[in-house]
Order: C-alpha cells, then sequence, then structure tokens
C-alpha cells in the first residue's frame, strides 16, 4: 500500500508541477551534449610568415578539487545526484526557457477568459503526452527537479503553482509533498547546501561527467 501510494505521489506531484507551469517540452530525452552549440565544418584561420594557421574555439575545461569520501555510502550517495541531475537538469531548463515563452503568449490574450482557455490547452496536452514518463521519476529525482526548477526560474515550485493555479492548490500539493520528504518551497542554494549539485551541472553542461 505505502509502494503504491509512493507512485501515486510522483506521478502526480511531478505532473502537476510540471503542468501547473503550463509548459511545453521541447524533449524529455534531451542530454546534456544535445544542449551544446554546434559548430559548422568550417574552421577560421590566419596567415602568418606564409603559413596558415587554423583558430579553434575551444570549450572551457572545469577543475574542482577531487572529492575525498568518507565512506562508500557517501560515495553513493555523489553518484546518485550525478543521476538525478542528469535525469532533471533538461526538465528544469525546459521549465525555464518556455516558462518565458508561456508569459509572453499570456501577455498577447486581452481578456481573462482566454487566458484560462490557453491554459487549459497546454494541460490537455502535457497530460496526455508526458504523464507516462514523468511516473518514471523516483522521489529522490522528484525532489531535485523541484531544487533545480528554483535554480533555473528564479521562483520556488510553491511560487509558481500559486501563480498560475491559485494559493489553495499550492498549499494543497506542499501538505501532500511534505508527507513523503518533498518541499514544493525548497530554494537552490548553490553556495552552501546545493554546492555539489552545482558543481555536478557545471560538469554536466560542460560535457565533462
Amino acid at each position: 500500500m505505502q509502494v503504491n501510494s509512493y507512485y501515486l505521489f510522483m506521478a502526480k506531484i511531478i505532473k502537476y508541477i510540471i503542468v501547473s507551469f503550463s509548459l511545453i517540452f521541447v524533449s524529455l530525452q534531451i542530454k546534456a551534449q544535445d544542449v551544446m552549440v554546434t559548430v559548422d565544418n568550417v574552421v577560421s584561420a590566419y596567415i602568418e610568415d606564409g603559413d596558415t594557421i587554423p583558430q579553434l574555439l575551444l570549450p572551457p575545461v572545469y577543475v574542482f578539487p577531487i572529492l575525498h569520501f568518507k565512506s562508500k555510502q557517501q560515495e553513493k550517495f555523489y553518484w546518485r545526484t550525478v543521476r538525478d541531475v542528469k535525469r532533471t537538469l533538461p526538465y528544469a531548463k525546459a521549465i525555464g526557457r518556455t516558462l518565458a515563452e508561456i508569459n509572453a503568449e499570456l501577455e498577447k490574450i486581452p481578456d481573462e477568459k482566454g487566458k484560462k482557455a490557453y491554459m487549459k490547452s497546454k494541460e490537455d496536452d502535457l497530460i496526455g503526452k508526458y504523464e507516462p514518463q514523468l511516473k518514471k521519476l523516483t522521489l529522490s529525482q522528484g525532489k531535485m527537479l523541484i531544487r533545480l526548477v528554483d535554480r533555473e526560474c528564479e521562483q520556488t515550485s510553491y511560487e509558481l503553482i500559486k501563480q498560475y493555479r491559485g494559493g489553495f492548490r499550492a498549499f494543497f500539493w506542499q501538505g501532500f509533498a511534505r508527507l513523503f520528504g518533498a518541499d514544493l518551497k525548497a530554494n537552490y542554494d548553490k553556495d552552501d547546501e546545493d554546492k555539489i549539485v552545482e558543481r555536478v551541472i557545471i560538469l554536466v553542461e560542460a560535457g565533462q561527467l
């Protein structure tokens, strides 16, 4: 019964967070390397003393202090963090990108009725298209997504749900999330609590992890 409740929670809370933002994901299969800028098959060069010297723009390489794990459990936690970041970062980035697009579209709609209809159409599309994939997120990945949403949008999941779906629903889902150890009000703190997560994100985006 507890396992069934867990999966029911994950299916609903993650879906509701995404749906409440009314976002369209470009692709849920996106990986870190897919968002890198591609370079044309043309290399610039300059001529010096009759020699043609190619010029290549190399991506930055990030170097961090070596991690020294105090236990196998700590090492396991780190690699689970890497796994969860890789799985949820594309979702969070998609939210950040398309949230601005959705807001821009809403500004073009003059009346509340039209805005509600627009939001409803996005909800129906998301639920039908992405619910099966969202169900596959684990509880730890759901928690990670909540934190990364704050990183990308500079607003917590609670604030976004409240903004788009109202205070009552935000309060309800926050209470439900707390039953499973999640917190929709969780803030992302790259300098302290989420320092390791930020390190992982930088390395993943650079293609070094």
